[in-house]
């Protein structure tokens, strides 16, 4: 925060909260003096749970409801983030007072990541492009209660190269003149040992120096960071369950592809070690895998360490990001606990699932079965 506000004075940082939505993580965001952005009514609901005041939340997404629009200005929240015309004709039918707002547009930039995390391209399910943007804002100018603040751009997750970000500030600078450009997030982070990624200070500097370059010198920045603040400062914990030495060595673990969805849908790779056996010598190279019914649950390909036994820790880095966020009940698994540490101190801020948590949403067929 402090390093984009020496850069650029009118400025704000937003923590992407899809990243980690979680009620200690957004009490955490507002304590630092971040804002927050938000993308769908449970993600809202969690940050007034944790106490953020609603004049620091944005509301993203690309197809709000009527009813989270409703709920987002009954909250009284900041900005709405407009992406579509659909989401202008339900502003329309709900609107009863001012409301800021911003337009997402598609900047035109294919970024170098998984496809699935690519988000500015001219093929994006996200923002419209140019022209129909232009056409937008002029509606949104011409609503009374529709005050109209900039425009949005976001051109992906786990960007490994600063360039990128760079030619999406200049090429937003083309749909026009606003009091406030929102340059979205994206940075990529190291996950495995062979990767390198930007520092935040090459991240800064690039996307500043592009808006020296193409944007109003009096125009208020934003920036979204959510993976690049989280990913490192979180480590998941298994214990090895089984030890199996057939064609190849494979160390199962309590968890997965369940709370580790995005080795599935990305192919992320991660590191992992034994990490109450750090200091003996890594002499097996193993599958780490997941306890879920698919071949595809594989945590890790290819991880060093000693001679793994049943009951080991095992430990992988650089989970604080999207873990938690896509963790699911797959074969009936519950969803782990978060505890935050810091300075010696470690303290629970989300318990872990329980059964009865598992079946409290199948209360109705339950009854139904006793009667």
């Amino acid at each position: 925060m402090d390093g984009l506000r020496t850069r650029w004075p009118n400025s704000e940082v937003l923590f992407a909260s899809k990243s980690l939505p979680a009620v200690g993580m957004y009490r955490l965001a507002q304590d630092e003096g971040l804002s927050v952005d938000i993308a769908g009514g449970g993600e809202l609901r969690l940050a007034l749970a944790a106490g953020v005041d609603p004049g620091r939340i944005h509301f993203h997404g690309n197809a709000k409801t009527d009813a989270e629009l409703r709920m987002a200005l009954d909250a009284g929240i900041d900005t709405i983030i407009v992406d579509n015309d659909d989401e202008i004709d339900r502003l329309e039918r709900l609107l009863e007072r001012p409301q800021k707002l911003l337009l997402r547009v598609i900047p035109g930039v294919d970024a170098k990541t998984h496809a699935s995390q690519a988000t500015g391209g001219a093929n994006s399910k996200f923002g419209l492009p140019i022209d129909q943007a232009e056409r937008a804002i002029a509606r949104m100018r011409s609503h009374r209660l529709m005050r109209f603040d900039g425009v949005h751009l976001h051109i992906g997750s786990q960007i490994l190269g600063t360039g990128q970000f760079a030619e999406a500030v200049e090429k937003i600078s083309a749909v026009g003149t606003f009091p406030t450009y929102d340059v979205g997030g994206g940075l990529g982070v190291a996950y495995t040992y062979d990767e390198q990624a930007p520092g935040v200070d090459d991240y800064l500097d690039a996307i500043v120096d592009a808006a020296r370059a193409n944007l109003p010198a009096d125009a208020r920045l934003l920036i979204e960071p959510g993976r690049s603040m989280v990913a490192r400062a979180g480590i998941t914990l298994y214990r090895a369950t089984t030890v199996k030495r057939t064609g190849r060595t494979f160390v199962a673990v309590d968890g997965g592809l369940a709370d580790q969805m995005d080795i599935a849908l990305t192919q992320q790779r991660y590191e992992a070690i034994l990490a109450d056996r750090l200091l003996e010598p890594w002499t097996e190279t193993v599958q780490l895998v997941g306890r879920q019914c698919e071949s595809g649950d594989l945590l890790v390909d290819g991880a060093a360490m000693p001679p793994a036994r049943i009951g080991d820790l095992v430990a992988m880095a650089a989970t604080g990001a999207y873990a938690y966020t896509m963790s699911n009940n797959y074969n009936g698994a519950l969803k782990p606990a978060i505890v935050f540490v810091a300075d010696g101190e470690a303290r629970l801020v989300t318990r872990r699932e329980t059964y009865d948590d598992l079946l409290a949403t199948h209360a109705p067929a339950m009854a139904a079965a006793l009667v």
